[in-house]
């Protein structure tokens, strides 16, 4: 009786790790597939039980599994798309491949989260940074000097100027992000068009940023 229930309780677990394959397959074709280590699950199913003729006791042998020829399951995670059919990190590489080897490049996952966080196109965003910085180029003084992304005024200040002054550049990056929030997007500016007469007095400033949008959409 105690071999029988041994057995049993071997035999259940078995099949819960066979069914758990099954449903993680038939789920395949709705999202993107990760591979996982299933090495414990392959060592359960090579688990057998070893009768001991001498007495009534069983031996729980655990066979070596080789990884190579053990089949491996597969775990399907969903694929999360943020913004234009891209994933967060997908979106932040794009915006990274725009941003230059200078100053400010590396940061284009701060500003795809951060913009996604408050609301804001990230393509405008980082269109706009391109166009105040020249950082697709060569970084002004005030984003080097003053972590400046925006051309954004008010205090501290920048060397005495009238332009704002941020300890760092992940500082400079989310206060530039939610002055599109608070002063354009909260008043329903959400297009170049929109933002272009209150951000810069010039006629072709919408043009510009336009521009860079197009550049980045098409990285």
């Amino acid at each position: 009786m105690k071999k029988e229930k041994i057995i049993s309780g071997l035999l259940a677990l078995v099949g819960f790790a066979m069914i758990s394959v099954a449903v993680f397959l038939q789920t395949e074709k709705s999202f993107s597939i990760d591979e996982i280590d299933v090495k414990s699950m392959s060592a359960s199913a090579n688990m057998y039980v070893k009768d001991n003729h001498n007495n009534d006791d069983v031996e729980m042998v655990f066979e070596e599994v080789d990884m190579e020829t053990t089949p491996v399951a597969v775990m399907i995670l969903p694929r999360t798309e943020v913004y234009d059919g891209l994933t967060l990190e997908e979106l932040g590489a794009k915006i990274d491949r725009n941003l230059g080897d200078g100053y400010i490049g590396g940061k284009g996952e701060l500003i795809a989260s951060y913009c996604i966080e408050k609301g804001v196109d990230p393509y405008i965003a980082t269109a706009i940074i391109l166009h105040e910085t020249g950082c697709r180029a060569k970084c002004s003084k005030l984003v080097r000097n003053c972590n400046n992304v925006g051309g954004i005024k008010g205090k501290p200040s920048c060397g005495g100027g009238a332009f704002k002054r941020f300890d760092t550049l992940d500082d400079g990056i989310r206060g530039f992000v939610n002055n599109l929030q608070k002063n354009y997007y909260a008043y329903g500016l959400t297009t170049v068009e929109a933002i272009a007469p209150k951000y810069c007095e010039g006629n072709t400033w919408a043009g510009k940023i336009n521009w860079y949008v197009n550049v980045i959409k098409n990285s």
